[in-house]
């Protein structure tokens, strides 16, 4: 035996107990609640990610990912992570070094679009709109003129501010006039909003599951039309990450099905059967009942005397940007809400951080009871910490546009 204390003490086995995370309402930017299909897909038997079973979950997966994207694209695949490895896998094989990438500065995700692409030994170049606003197509007609670069990037539904993109095809169209590859952030946008890949242009776009999907994070999807695919398996040197290296990719989710890594299969599990659900559901009349339940939520949030960020011709439903009450600590809400209610809302990020709530609207957690309770709940914490709302009011117009 050792009488090093330190030895001594690392050999005892912790005192852990059983799990036993809380049951949360998630109403924030994401993850949202899960669908208890998806819950037990994941706990299914575990099979070989090459197992012939599993290569015939992967063509399943991938020909549902065709479905929800509105596409037709062949490489439509789940990146094995999060949604930012989706994001990286995007950026960091079509943007090569010494290309140019144009990206918005209306938000958070888009700076973090310029960050990886600057990683990826790109050159940024930026096109300005204000937090919480769309890009103009005219702005980025002559941000394109000016820059002419290799690739364009814009995010879809900007999840730190609210704000949806609008009139996607005007973007494309003069990205490709100026020989110009267009990557979408469709992170919070998949599964709930409006989003057709093909029909608008869209040469590459990626996602997250955990958000209008409703699965957990782990296997995120991502879709490259041939054009993009071409540009990457051109490339005169690799992409620097090994593991996001879709040239790679393409040996395990092409034909060959050839060992790259493991991938995540329960994620893998999971993934399918969110995306079943939005096939049964129907991808339009998945859209129709975001923007219901978000209209819900909306109403009620204003009938309370609370205003929305964005303005109603670009307002996001999957994420609603709420403005704080004058006086009100955002930060005493969003605990009250958790500690009290078991509801996950959160604050705003980078220049609306303390101005904004980010309520979600997203999959699972879009459903009636979850819009009336996080409505309830918010008025009456408001109104405890003395701000000056009408909770009865927003109650009544919630309960109307149900």
């Amino acid at each position: 035996m050792t009488d090093d204390p330190v030895l001594r003490e690392s050999s005892e086995p912790p005192a852990v107990g059983e799990l036993t995370p809380p049951d949360r309402t998630l109403m924030g930017p994401g993850p949202s609640d899960v669908h208890p299909r998806v819950l037990r897909a994941m706990s299914t038997p575990l099979v070989g990610h090459l197992d012939p079973s599993f290569v015939e979950i992967m063509d399943e997966v991938q020909e549902l990912l065709r479905y929800t994207f509105r596409t037709d694209n062949e490489w439509s695949i789940p990146v094995s992570g999060t949604g930012s490895a989706a994001m990286e896998a995007a950026i960091g094989n079509v943007v090569a070094p010494g290309d140019t990438m144009l990206v918005p500065t209306n938000g958070y995700f888009g700076g973090r679009m310029a960050e990886m692409a600057r990683r990826a030994g790109g050159d940024v170049v930026e096109v300005d709109a204000p937090w919480g606003e769309p890009l103009d197509p005219a702005d980025v007609e002559d941000a394109l003129a000016t820059h002419e670069p290799d690739v364009f990037g814009f995010v879809h539904a900007e999840t730190s501010t609210g704000a949806k993109q609008i009139d996607v095809p005007a973007l494309t169209e003069a990205a490709h006039d100026h020989g110009a590859l267009v990557i979408a952030d469709s992170v919070t946008s998949i599964g709930g909003v409006e989003l057709r890949v093909d029909e608008w242009g869209i040469d590459v776009a990626y996602a997250g599951p955990q958000k209008c999907l409703s699965c957990p994070p782990g296997a995120s999807p991502l879709t490259l039309n041939d054009r993009a695919m071409e540009k990457v398996r051109a490339r005169e040197e690799p992409a620097r990450s090994w593991y996001l290296d879709l040239s790679l990719l393409d040996d395990y989710w092409g034909d060959e099905r050839a060992y790259h890594h493991t991938a995540p299969i329960t994620n893998v599990y999971a993934l399918r059967e969110a995306l079943r659900l939005v096939a049964e559901e129907g991808i339009e009349s998945r859209w129709e009942r975001h923007l219901e339940m978000a209209g819900a939520l909306k109403a009620g949030m204003e009938a309370m005397g609370l205003g929305l960020n964005p303005a109603d011709e670009y307002w996001l439903p999957s994420l609603n940007a709420v403005r704080v009450p004058d006086g009100v600590d955002d930060g005493a809400v969003i605990s009250t809400l958790l500690e009290d209610y078991d509801i996950e809302i959160a604050s705003g990020l980078g220049d609306l951080e303390g101005d904004i709530f980010r309520i979600g609207c997203m999959g699972y957690s879009a459903r009636p009871e979850n819009v009336i309770y996080v409505v309830n709940a918010l008025g009456e914490t408001l109104e405890r910490l003395g701000a000056e709302v009408d909770a009865e009011a927003g109650r009544t117009a919630t309960l109307d546009a149900l």
